[in-house]
């Protein structure tokens, strides 16, 4: 009857994790969390959230997760599961694969670009 468990303070908090413009890291993120970066990244992230780089964040690395907004800087390679938004301020220049790709108007995309299906691949070129 009360075996309840409690709740983690993600849960209590919300599922969000921000660094703020003027910070800067150097090295890797690993999260389970959606996550917002206004500051800059050297190296790699990786979620199973979402992404978002803000107007003043860049990211100089990899990055891998399933959603991806991006307002900022990018330089690097990208792969996003599902889809990746690119605001009309962002600049991309690097390799990117994604499920679904959205660009606006005005943003700069210098990269090579491989769209994939979020079904599985399985077996169309194998003979039998």
């Amino acid at each position: 009857m009360f075996d309840k468990k409690p709740k983690s303070l993600t849960d209590v908090l919300g599922k969000t994790n921000r660094i703020v413009e003027g910070t800067i890291i150097k090295g890797d993120i690993i999260s389970q969390a959606d996550f917002r970066l206004d500051g800059a990244l050297i190296g790699n992230f990786s979620s199973n959230g979402k992404l978002v780089i803000g107007p003043a964040g860049s990211v100089n690395g990899e990055i891998i997760c399933q959603n991806a907004d991006i307002e900022g800087k990018f330089e690097g390679k990208l792969k996003i599961e599902d889809t990746l938004n690119i605001k009309e301020s962002a600049i991309i220049i690097g390799d990117v694969t994604v499920g679904k790709l959205s660009v606006e108007p005005g943003a700069v995309f210098s990269a090579t670009c491989i769209m994939k299906p979020n079904a599985t691949q399985g077996t169309a070129n194998d003979n039998e």
